[in-house]
């Protein structure tokens, strides 16, 4: 697995590094398309959002700070996750393989080395 340059960088809020398929995510309505491991990547959330947290790898949010809903819920289930991330919906793509660095605030894209 290679790295390529950050696609989004943002605010660092909960630390350590998953890698996982993108899952836009732009209401409740799209909560069903979630898969365990699967990246989050959204707006913002709420607390309607809190039972995602317990099957993601990690979580991108656009808006937000170190205190937002997706921060303070993203540290208390141990996964990474990066805000202010602006433009991650537009950036990310489903399905794409990420990773993300919720200790430095960096998203990138990940490129098979297999051969």
């Amino acid at each position: 697995m290679t790295l390529e340059a950050p696609i989004v960088t943002g605010v660092p809020c909960s630390k350590g590094v998953a890698t996982g398929p993108v899952r836009l995510v732009r209401s409740v309505d799209d909560f069903a398309a979630v898969r365990a491991g699967d990246v989050i990547v959204c707006r913002t959330t709420d607390p309607s959002w809190t039972v995602l947290f317990g099957i993601a790898a990690a979580v991108v949010a656009e808006t937000g700070g170190i205190l937002c809903h997706a921060a303070i819920v993203a540290r208390e289930y141990g996964i990474p996750a990066v805000v202010a991330a602006e433009g991650a919906m537009e950036a990310l793509a489903n399905y794409r393989t990420i990773s993300v660095d919720g200790t430095n605030g960096h998203v990138h894209a990940v490129r098979s080395t297999q051969r």
